[in-house]
């Protein structure tokens, strides 16, 4: 039997891998941060999972010179970490905090002096709780307050800084903390919620606004890009999966590229929705600002029914909403550099949780996220091959961590976290990443 022909990705491929702030640095009451929306929607009861917060979590903000020389033993040539606005503005406005932005330059540093790229995103959902008291994103005035925290943080550490990505995906705040509200701010309220879409991607032009204005660096959103494909050979399906993709992917997509929203999507809203209305002369030429790079997300394609509801096509992972499918990959990657150009891309987050548990001999073996990371890479492998512009892919996530409302019991990461001693152990798949690494594929 022949052996596979092995992928080896274009010379000068960076691979990554990714968290966010609130999900594993914990240390929420240290060194002058403030309070964000996640402190009061994970302690608020019944909304996460075993009542869990993120008030420890994989405790980085003690341990991140621990976790940087895991990076560095991995081989990672990028890792992809969000700053905490509450670290540097503990109420959302006002100087900044200086023991917030030492940790981060601290990081930084660490990271420079271990070979490996930083990626920093600026706004990964831990909205400051004093902002969301006086309107959170239904207010465009936090827009504006997003663009002056951006500011700030660039200039403490833009020349450390070679890519910066702006909002982490504008979508799931909409969905999940505006529509179904199991997200904070734990909102159900569709007026509310594409306001809400309409600032955050001000806030993301703002911000890029922002870095022009300050210096070098490249800049981009990070986009959680699903494709949408009828349920089935109905007109009626493909018509509402035209519309479903208007609202998952091209109402952030067009504004950014085309500095419009989808007709679709605006017709559906009504003329008198929140968002229509909201939207005032020069926002899209703001939202429009052009970028460096896109950062894109893929997790599950969505499959869309005559009805406009969705349907099941493909095993699941212990995530339920989260249909394993390869294919997803290439269609999103392709479809983004067919429709909007030849715009640098980089994978910030692809992965799966599984039930991962440790082994008697002291190994944690996820059989399954290596096989879900190998067919994904296949596919984006398959991409570049097509002539996507791919610089880099990062796993979601480097450690387990607090997934949101799902608590700790979902575990995402190439590294185990024993959460009672914090120890940290590679898993199976942290071994055949690494492995990737030094192969340039696989």
């Amino acid at each position: 039997m022949s052996m596979p022909t092995p992928l080896r990705f274009p010379p000068g491929f960076v691979w990554g891998a990714s968290t966010s702030a609130y999900q594993i640095e914990g240390a929420v009451k240290e060194d002058g941060r403030g309070e964000s929306v996640w402190d009061t929607f994970s302690r608020t009861p019944g909304r996460t999972r075993n009542g869990d917060t993120g008030d420890v979590a994989a405790d980085h903000y003690r341990r991140y010179r621990e976790d940087l020389d895991l990076m560095r033993d991995l081989g990672l040539g990028s890792y992809r970490f969000s700053i905490a606005w509450p670290r540097i503005q503990p109420d959302g406005t006002g100087a900044p905090n200086q023991r917030g932005l030492d940790f981060y330059r601290r990081l930084v540093d660490g990271l420079h002096e271990r070979g490996i790229a930083p990626m920093a995103t600026l706004f990964h959902w831990d909205l400051p709780q004093t902002l969301q008291d006086a309107g959170g994103w239904e207010s465009r005035d936090t827009a504006y307050r997003f663009a002056d925290y951006a500011e700030k943080v660039f200039r403490a550490l833009g020349d450390r800084v070679p890519v910066w990505l702006t909002i982490n995906e504008p979508k799931t705040v909409v969905q999940n903390g505006y529509l179904s509200g199991h997200h904070a701010p734990g909102r159900q309220d569709p007026e509310a919620a594409y306001l809400v879409a309409h600032h955050l991607q001000l806030a993301h032009g703002l911000a890029v606004r922002a870095l022009r204005a300050t210096g070098p660096g490249r800049i981009g959103p990070a986009l959680n890009l699903h494709p949408c494909y009828p349920a089935d050979d109905s007109p009626e399906a493909a018509a509402a999966a035209r519309l479903y993709d208007g609202y998952e992917n091209r109402l952030y997509l067009d504004s950014v590229f085309a500095g419009r929203y989808p007709q679709d999507v605006l017709a559906d809203l009504g003329p008198q929705s929140r968002m229509v209305q909201g939207i005032a002369d020069g926002d899209l030429e703001i939202i429009s600002s052009p970028i460096d790079i896109l950062a894109v997300q893929y997790y599950t394609p969505i499959y869309v029914t005559a009805g406009g509801g969705t349907a099941r096509r493909w095993p699941t992972s212990e995530a339920d909403w989260q249909q394993i499918y390869p294919q997803g990959m290439y269609d999103i990657l392709t479809r983004v550099t067919r429709d909007y150009g030849p715009v640098p891309l980089t994978v910030t987050e692809n992965g799966l949780p599984t039930a991962d548990s440790l082994n008697a001999d002291g190994t944690v073996d996820d059989a399954g996220r290596v096989a879900f990371l190998r067919d994904h890479l296949a596919a984006a492998h398959r991409a570049v091959t097509a002539g996507v512009p791919l610089e880099s892919f990062h796993v979601w996530s480097l450690l387990d961590n607090f997934e949101w409302d799902e608590g700790y019991d979902q575990r995402w990461g190439l590294v185990y976290v024993d959460y009672a001693t914090q120890r940290r152990i590679l898993k199976r798949s942290a071994h055949w990443y690494r492995a990737v690494i030094a192969d340039n594929g696989f």
